[in-house]
């Protein structure tokens, strides 16, 4: 009996000497925020976490679009410079020479050679005792007349102006001849023609086809 209560005074004692709450005993201090150190990570806002953009491949289609465009962008700036350049380049016309050489008489049949109406705007004729050069130019307004080899006879197709083998006109609104370019022979026997200088025969006045250089006797 006595060793339990002897026990239960002990356990009183123990219980008397904790320190009470609320008093001035020491108890361990809690940690500050100093001495506490947050990490670097901790301490930032957390970043928003948005949709994940995907990188879209350029279709093939665009790629040639935009390589027309800039071509074109190019070239329209290619002209524009060679444009500029242009105009500080001197205009010059190429014109064929208005003296030019066409063979031999012997070289043409009795009749109308138009071998040389593209290039220098002439036909040759050659009858029993001359040979002459007629200019291609219609007395009307200007056109070309064609020859109608068939007809025997040259026809404007511009106003249906008409004239025989030697360039008389016969037919339509011409109001002469075709005029006949100069024509001599040189010291090899050749034609030479000088289309700069015309023999004309104008209604009323004098015929100038019988005129020295108008024709080449044979």
């Amino acid at each position: 009996m006595d060793s339990q209560v002897n026990q239960d005074r002990s356990a009183e004692r123990e219980v008397s000497s904790l320190p009470e709450a609320g008093t001035g005993a020491s108890m361990p201090a809690a940690p500050t925020a100093a001495a506490v150190k947050t990490p670097a990570s901790a301490a930032r806002p957390p970043r928003p976490t948005g949709p994940i953009l995907e990188t879209r491949v350029d279709p093939p289609v665009n790629k040639l679009r935009r390589r027309i465009v800039w071509a074109s962008i190019a070239g329209f700036l290619t002209t524009c410079f060679l444009m500029f350049l242009r105009f500080f380049l001197p205009r010059s016309i190429l014109e064929p020479s208005s003296v030019f050489r066409i063979g031999s008489p012997t070289d043409y049949a009795l009749g109308v050679d138009t071998k040389w109406q593209q290039q220098y705007r002439i036909w040759v004729t050659k009858t029993s005792d001359r040979l002459f050069v007629i200019y291609a130019r219609c007395t009307h307004l200007g056109c070309t007349p064609d020859w109608k080899a068939s007809e025997n006879k040259f026809k404007c197709p511009c106003h249906g102006s008409g004239y025989d083998s030697e360039g008389i006109a016969f037919e339509g609104p011409a109001p002469r001849p075709m005029d006949r370019a100069h024509v001599e022979l040189d010291a090899e026997g050749l034609i030479v023609v000088d289309v700069s200088r015309l023999y004309d025969w104008p209604k009323g006045a004098t015929n100038r086809f019988e005129e020295p250089g108008a024709y080449i006797p044979l």
